[in-house]
């Protein structure tokens, strides 16, 4: 296996890593895969807008106020790309920042999701030392709703016609996770081990 490039989290099973050219196939792959494009806001995807994507995050790192960064979730086995988490870091308020996550449809159901956001959780709580985490969901999207909650974050809000996407106005729910919170949590997870 070829070396996964920057690393910024890993798991048993998977790393949380910079995206390189290589990843551009199978993020098109799974972005364009309809079931897992149906709560997303992107549509008419390319491979141009793809491979731009790619291009862009290579040259991006994380907790850039005003941005968003991508993380690569790649399989520690192989190296492969089986989806990506987000990292929004605001320009108003960077210690408060917002995740997103986006996983091929061949890969949901394994327990991907749930690790790589863990992983990403302890890196921003940890590492970046940020006070909050935020996480909207559309509110039919109920695999991701039990993946925000099953991390522990708590509904704080119910935003009626949010965004418009794919020619209809969604209503979506906030989550959120205070540092103390997360703390509170894995010191528990220790303690049970």
């Amino acid at each position: 296996m070829e070396k996964p490039g920057k690393v910024y989290a890993e798991t048993d099973r998977l790393f949380l890593r910079q995206f390189r050219l290589q990843d551009v196939d199978p993020f098109y792959k799974y972005r364009t895969t309809p079931a897992v494009a149906a709560f997303q806001s992107w549509e008419g995807y390319t491979y141009a807008d793809a491979e731009s994507f790619v291009r862009k995050q290579i040259a991006h790192t994380p907790n850039q106020p005003g941005t968003w960064f991508q993380f690569a979730i790649a399989l520690k086995s192989s190296n492969e790309l089986i989806g990506d988490c987000a990292l929004h870091t605001p320009s108003n308020e960077p210690r408060i920042v917002e995740i997103g996550y986006t996983l091929a449809l061949e890969h949901q159901g394994n327990g991907y999701v749930h690790e790589a956001v863990t992983a990403l959780l302890h890196y921003i709580f940890h590492t970046l030392g940020k006070h909050k985490v935020i996480a909207f969901s559309d509110v039919r999207n109920e695999k991701s709703i039990r993946v925000l909650e099953r991390l522990g974050m708590r509904r704080e809000g119910h935003l009626l016609q949010n965004y418009m996407s794919k020619g209809q106005w969604v209503d979506e729910y906030q989550y959120s996770l205070l540092q103390s919170e997360w703390m509170v949590q894995e010191h528990a997870c220790r303690q049970a081990e």
